[in-house]
């Protein structure tokens, strides 16, 4: 029985890979409604494709739809609704053909409904397979569209959208916003943003339009909130060795978002939580999402991993790219420093952790954390001057397309004599955390090795270490070895080691 509903689970999503294989979809132009009122969304949508090979049924993801006027090539024809896929059974041919059809549906996840009147927000989250819940499309990210979208909304909102946007009409008490995209991508990508929003616009030095949005009762927190945001694109340009892939780069934050951000194309969403102010920032900022999701428009946009195996080629680069720009901004010490925590962590969590990350079930903390680990590995080895050729290579070679870790092992390969097969073997197939060559990369830096160091003076008795503690604690030593003096006088009576601690407060 076990085996019986494991086929009946799989058997829908081998169905869409055989169907990317036999037929191409191109574009979609929709013109959709939202209505807050009855939490509902409505619209035209037309799907033009060119069949490659004969097939029986052409399928749409669509989740709890009702259709209407469903046609092939201007004609209606037979189709079936399944409540999980739009079925059509006839009408097209090889060669290219258009799918129109009208829908509404009441999205019970994916589109969201977050407060009222003025407060009110409407927005997306379909990472994974779950735009299919709010617009008939594709679970499958191997199918790469270019999406159109005319969304119709309350005058008195903002709506966003992913690409350009090309015009705004006005329709009695409405606008109608026409976003338009020029490059094909994956379904799950594609969001939808309205609220009351104010704007700011930087510009890359490539000249790229950075749009950055935020509530109107948080507009002196612009500043704290996006700062760096020129200097991450700018340095992940010069970096990654590809301009940015799309026309332009929003970022907009998001009531009660269920993560932290989200990648969509030209779009990312984030948390309402990291809108800081100038004290706000010392405890909390947006840095490291903001640089983890730009990242993503190269590494998971442009070009999109064919599986959940492969997922890594998306968290891990993110996760390291945001890390490097961090590197950038705040130093080899600090770099390193991240890097060590992070350690620590996998370390831990790899006594209970043992699902390695070339499978699609291993956990966040492995594709994110342990796949950033092992692009550093491999960067640190293959020289960082042919790493960044080959994903420079890597990148090029499959924009807009679908790729799996052999792909980018391949361009290493062109770079590099480096054995990716053993790397493969004991970085991504392999559940244990590979501590000792870790420790050899940290080691490099000064700032690790004066911090393992002063570690090691726990055992060291008070007397022998206090000239030591004392002159490091009024250098200008990066603060975690300064930290974990304070630690080691944890057990010390406060008058042995209160002017330690005045000293300490004043850095």
């Amino acid at each position: 029985m076990k085996q019986l509903q494991f086929f009946l689970i799989l058997f829908p999503s081998f169905l869409f890979s055989q169907q990317t294989k036999l037929v191409d979809f191109k574009s979609v132009n929709a013109d959709i409604t939202v209505n807050p009122i009855d939490k509902s969304v409505s619209g035209k949508v037309e799907y033009t494709f060119e069949v490659l090979a004969d097939i029986d049924t052409i399928r749409l993801d669509a989740k709890n739809f009702n259709f209407n006027n469903v046609k092939v090539n201007n004609q209606m024809y037979k189709f079936s609704n399944s409540a999980k896929e739009l079925l059509i059974y006839q009408g097209y041919k090889k060669g290219s053909n258009t799918l129109s059809f009208e829908y509404s549906a009441n999205p019970k996840q994916t589109m969201y409904f977050v407060g009222t009147g003025e407060n009110l927000q409407v927005w997306t989250q379909g990472q994974g397979k779950y735009t299919s819940h709010w617009l008939p499309s594709f679970d499958d990210m191997n199918e790469k569209v270019i999406f159109s979208m005319r969304i119709t909304y309350d005058k008195n909102y903002e709506v966003i959208s992913n690409g350009i946007l090309k015009n705004k009409t006005e329709s009695g008490n409405n606008f109608i916003w026409n976003y338009k995209m020029k490059k094909p991508m994956s379904s799950y990508l594609l969001m939808l943003a309205i609220g009351k929003f104010e704007k700011q616009t930087l510009t890359s030095t490539s000249g790229t339009p950075l749009e950055n949005y935020i509530s109107p009762e948080d507009v002196s927190k612009f500043e704290p909130t996006y700062r760096y945001t020129k200097q991450i694109f700018d340095f992940f340009e010069k970096e990654i060795g590809v301009n940015y892939p799309w026309e332009i780069y929003r970022q907009i934050p998001a009531k009660d978002f269920l993560y932290g951000g989200m990648e969509n194309t030209t779009s990312t969403i984030f948390s309402q939580y990291y809108v800081v102010d100038e004290t706000g920032f010392n405890d909390l900022t947006y840095i490291n999402v903001n640089a983890h999701e730009l990242a993503h428009q190269w590494f998971g946009d442009l070009i999109t991993a064919t599986s959940g195996k492969h997922h890594w080629l998306q968290e891990g680069f993110a996760t390291y790219y945001a890390l490097l720009a961090e590197k950038e901004l705040f130093g080899e010490d600090h770099f390193n420093w991240e890097m060590y925590e992070i350690a620590e962590r996998l370390q831990q969590a790899s006594k209970t952790d043992t699902i390695p990350i070339l499978n699609e079930k291993a956990s966040s903390l492995s594709f994110y954390q342990k796949g950033a680990w092992a692009l550093h590995v491999l960067r640190e080895n293959v020289g960082h001057k042919n790493f960044q050729k080959a994903v420079k290579s890597y990148l090029k070679k499959y924009g807009f397309k679908n790729v799996n870790t052999d792909d980018f092992f391949a361009e290493i390969k062109k770079v590099s004599k480096y054995d990716t097969k053993k790397f493969q073997e004991v970085w991504l197939e392999s559940p244990v955390f590979q501590v000792k060559e870790v420790m050899a990369i940290l080691n490099k830096n000064k700032f690790i090795q004066k911090y393992f160091e002063v570690s090691e003076l726990k055992e060291v008795s008070f007397s022998q270490k206090k000239n030591q503690i004392e002159a490091l604690l009024k250098s200008n030593v990066f603060y975690p070895i300064k930290e974990e003096i304070i630690y080691l006088l944890l057990d010390l009576p406060y008058e042995e080691k209160a002017d330690f601690l005045e000293t300490a407060m004043h850095t």
